[in-house]
């Protein structure tokens, strides 16, 4: 705050005019301006089950797919023979159950007429549980042959947009191999990489403004929803990841490059003007006004530097007097002049 009066004892004539500036404590906010791209949210890399011979890939990266469209196939000739092999196994067993069950209820009918023995049908329950349980193993078996079969073919899980293709048809592709990535259609957020800073770590939840690079009629909001707990050995720098609010929907925001400014408190601090930092050997310093009007340096201790204004951390308490501008032809001393209250005589 620019003070508009001050008194003194100092004769106006004698008195340097300079601007006075009140020390008051102010709430801080930290700008900081990052570059990064825009992500789908929700991303999945998907591949086959099996390992095989991949016989078509139907997509393309940037194809939009709906749910349950295939999207790529392997060679099933051996899936399909293995299913007609399981299938006639079962047809096989089944025919052996009933014609067991069938000697089961005879021979239950002979013991209670008395003409059959206990022996009898002892074993042809027997003969019955067996077939019994071999319908049930090749019931498995087919139900094994049958997902096979299925899963020579990759079909979307829900409507996505395919970010990358890391198969083609004729390659050989082992089990759980990535083939495609698909992106979800709705969710984007902005990634940035920045180097890691205390003051980030307060950063959750903060407004981002962002804008495109290449797209420069782009304007979206966002606010930060992730900072990486750890730094990237490789780069120096943490993954900041920010919620776009409301993506526009009629073009691809994928891989878009974009600025992004965050914004977020970073506690309460002293601002001074630029225009107040002096010297006093090789320390930061300001020109403190007494209340006889005269000056004394003072060292003080910089935290950062923000717009036009430098943010201090020790050397100077709410509701002291400082010099902005003017303070370069200052000594220790000299008597000074509010020059705002000059121009006010005037």
């Amino acid at each position: 705050m620019i003070l508009t009066c001050l008194t003194g004892s100092a004769s106006a004539e004698a008195a340097l005019h300079v601007e006075l500036v009140e020390v008051v404590s102010t709430p801080l906010t930290l700008d900081v301006a990052l570059t990064g791209t825009i992500n789908a949210m929700d991303s999945v890399e998907i591949g086959f089950r099996l390992g095989g011979r991949v016989s078509d890939v139907l997509v393309q990266e940037g194809d939009t797919v709906a749910k349950g469209q295939i999207l790529a196939r392997t060679d099933s000739l051996q899936q399909e023979q293995a299913l007609r092999v399981a299938q006639a196994s079962v047809a096989s067993a089944t025919a052996a159950w009933e014609e067991a069950n069938q000697a089961r209820l005879r021979a239950q009918a002979m013991l209670e007429r008395g003409v059959g023995t206990r022996a009898s049908l002892d074993a042809a329950n027997q003969g019955f549980s067996a077939t019994a349980g071999r319908l049930t193993q090749a019931r498995t078996a087919l139900g094994r042959a049958e997902r096979a079969l299925i899963d020579t073919v990759i079909r979307a899980p829900s409507d996505a947009i395919v970010t990358l293709r890391m198969a083609e048809p004729g390659q050989i592709v082992g089990a759980a191999q990535s083939v495609l990535e698909l992106a979800s259609i709705t969710g984007r957020e902005a990634v940035f990489r920045t180097p890691d800073t205390p003051l980030l770590r307060d950063a959750i939840g903060a407004y981002v403004t962002l804008s495109g690079i290449d797209l420069p009629d782009l304007k979206m909001t966002a606010h930060v929803s992730e900072i990486a707990p750890i730094v990237d050995p490789g780069t120096g720098s943490v993954s900041v990841r920010a919620t776009i609010d409301n993506p526009p929907t009629n073009i691809s925001l994928l891989g878009t490059a974009v600025r992004g400014a965050i914004h977020y408190p970073a506690g309460m601090g002293i601002a001074v003007p630029w225009t107040a930092l002096t010297t006093v050997g090789n320390s930061p310093a300001v020109w403190i006004v007494s209340d006889d009007n005269r000056v004394t340096i003072a060292p003080v201790t910089i935290e950062r530097f923000d717009k036009e204004k430098v943010i201090l951390g020790r050397g100077l308490s709410p509701g002291q007097i400082v010099v902005g501008k003017g303070s370069h032809l200052l000594y220790p001393g000299r008597t000074v002049r509010n020059a705002e209250m000059t121009r006010g005589q005037e």
